[in-house]
């Protein structure tokens, strides 16, 4: 059975609305509101690639997720109920942006977004997976890996910088990424066994 939450708003000129902490359902909303950023700021990240125009994607969804809190029913899904919010944010931002040639059409973002909701559980297997498997690389090799793929470091520019053979380091990078690969694979096995 599901309700409309009760949350009780405190709002002045100069305050922020914000939910009433003392009620259950004010406490509520801010659990579900903290625990659900990441997937909401990934979420908006999987339609515009650049991460600054995510967080502010994401902040201007955050006011209006804390604007409407009311409107959210207890028992329904936070992340679909923000992630609509979210959607139009994303449309609106880039309505305000203009017809750049590099924007996808807003029926293909649309179309985007509906797939990634619906397969949020699954990114958040794998995202859980490669930081469980990150964790479990030999020190040098997870240190590798995000040099490679952190910044602008090239396999070649990651070599002069690592005073190796380019060969050698290409080489090193192949070996850790089929551990990583087996490893999530492993891991996301596991997961769905013991959830069956």
């Amino acid at each position: 059975m599901t309700k409309r939450i009760g949350i009780t708003l405190t709002s002045s000129t100069d305050q922020p609305v914000y939910p009433d902490t003392e009620t259950d359902e004010g406490r509520e909303f801010i659990a579900l509101f903290t625990q659900n950023q990441r997937r909401i700021y990934l979420y908006i990240l999987s339609m515009i690639p650049h991460p600054l125009e995510a967080e502010e994607i994401l902040q201007n969804t955050n006011l209006i997720i804390w604007k409407k809190a009311q409107q959210f029913e207890v028992g329904t899904n936070f992340f679909a109920w923000a992630c609509q919010i979210s959607h139009y944010e994303i449309l609106k931002f880039r309505k305000k942006r203009g017809r750049d040639k590099h924007q996808f059409s807003d029926e293909f973002v649309s179309q985007v977004a509906e797939a990634v909701q619906e397969n949020q559980d699954v990114f958040e297997l794998r995202r859980n997976a490669l930081t469980f498997c990150l964790s479990k690389l030999r020190k040098k090799d997870r240190e590798l890996i995000q040099r490679r793929y952190q910044g602008t470091n090239q396999g070649k520019d990651l070599a002069d910088e690592l005073g190796r053979p380019a060969n050698s380091v290409y080489q090193s990078l192949g070996r850790v990424r089929r551990t990583l690969f087996e490893c999530i694979n492993r891991y996301i096995a596991t997961e769905s066994y013991s959830h069956e």
